[in-house]
C-alpha cells in the first residue's frame, strides 16, 4: 500500500514510518526543516500553507492513505486549515486519511472526556486543532479524527527530554502537580493509528493510555527509569502560573480500545518496564 505521512520527520511520524516500512507499505513522507531517515521514505519538503505544493506532493506520492501527524503550534494556517485543505484533496481523490488531533481541544472543566464531548479549548493551540477537527471531519465524513494525549517513549520525546535537563539544571522551570494527562506511549499510538486506518472507522477516536497521572508524577517515573535524581525535579501548581492551558484532561479512550488489537499501555507501566 502507498502511505503519505505527513509530519514525517517529527516524533511520532518517524514511529508511523518505521511501522510502515516493517510492514512493507511503500511509504513518503513530508517535511518542513529536514527530514527523518532517507532509507525508510521518499522525502518531500512541503508546506502545510502552499496549496499548489500539496496538491504536487499528493500527486507525485500516489498514495491509498494519508496520515496527518504534522504540528504547527497555534499557526492557524498550518495547524488548522492545512489540515482542510489536505482532507479536501483526499476526499475529492477518494484516499484514505487519519487527522492526528490532541486533548489540547478540552478546557479541562469537565476533567473525564468521552469520544463524544464537544471541544472546548483554552488555548490558540487547541482552537486551531479544534477547527481542523471541525474541516477534516465536514469535507472528509469518512475521515478518522485521533486524538491522543502526551505522546512519550524511547527517550526521545519532548517531555523525556525535559526531565534531563530539569535535572541536570540546564534549564529553569516547574512540573506541576495539578496538570493531569493520560500519556501513550509513541509505539502503541502508532500502532493504533495503523489499525484505524485500515479499518473502516470514521470520526473522532480517544488513543490515550489508561493512567491518569501529573507532569510532575510523570517526571518522577521518568527520572527513576533513567537512574536520575528524581529530588532535583521542581514541582509547582499551575493553577499558580501565568501559563495558558488546561489543568486536568483524562481522555476515555476505552470505546476504541476494545476494537483494537494494539493495547494502550499506561505511562506506569511503559516507563516501569524500560524506554
Amino acid at each position: 500500500m502507498n502511505v503519505l505521512i505527513v509530519g514525517g520527520s517529527g516524533f511520532l511520524g518517524a514511529e508511523l514510518i518505521r511501522q510502515a516500512s516493517a510492514v512493507g507499505h511503500s511509504t513518503a513522507a513530508t517535511f518542513a526543516t529536514k527530514p527523518g531517515d532517507a532509507s525508510r521514505a521518499g522525502w518531500y519538503h512541503l508546506d502545510l500553507r502552499d496549496v499548489g505544493r500539496l496538491e504536487a506532493v499528493v500527486d507525485e506520492a500516489d498514495p491509498h492513505l494519508i496520515i496527518n501527524a504534522s504540528s504547527g503550534g497555534a499557526d492557524w494556517a498550518i495547524t488548522a486549515t492545512g489540515p482542510v485543505r489536505l482532507a479536501m484533496i483526499a476526499a475529492r481523490r477518494g484516499i484514505r486519511m487519519v487527522q492526528v488531533s490532541t486533548d489540547a481541544v478540552f478546557s479541562g472543566v469537565a476533567v473525564h472526556y468521552g469520544e463524544s464531548a464537544l471541544p472546548d479549548p483554552t488555548t490558540p493551540y487547541g482552537a486551531a486543532k479544534a477547527a481542523a477537527e471541525t474541516g477534516v471531519l465536514a469535507v472528509h465524513s469518512a475521515a478518522v479524527v485521533a486524538r491522543p494525549s502526551l505522546i512519550l517513549g524511547n527517550g526521545r520525546s519532548e517531555h523525556e527530554r525535559l526531565v534531563h535537563e530539569l535535572v541536570d539544571g540546564t534549564v529553569d522551570g516547574a512540573l506541576f502537580t495539578d496538570d493531569v494527562r493520560c500519556p501513550v506511549h509513541v509505539a502503541d499510538l502508532a500502532a493504533a493509528l495503523w489499525e484505524l486506518a485500515e479499518s473502516d472507522a470514521a470520526g473522532v477516536r480517544h488513543l490515550a493510555g489508561p493512567d491518569a497521572v501529573s507532569r510532575h508524577e510523570l517526571g518522577v517515573l521518568i527520572a527513576e527509569r533513567d537512574g536520575l535524581d528524581a529530588a532535583r525535579i521542581p514541582a509547582g501548581l499551575r493553577a499558580e502560573s501565568a501559563l495558558p492551558g488546561p489543568v486536568d484532561v483524562r481522555l476515555d479512550s476505552q470505546a476504541t480500545q476494545r476494537q483494537l488489537h494494539t493495547r494502550l499501555r499506561g505511562a506506569r507501566e511503559f516507563l516501569r518496564s524500560g524506554p
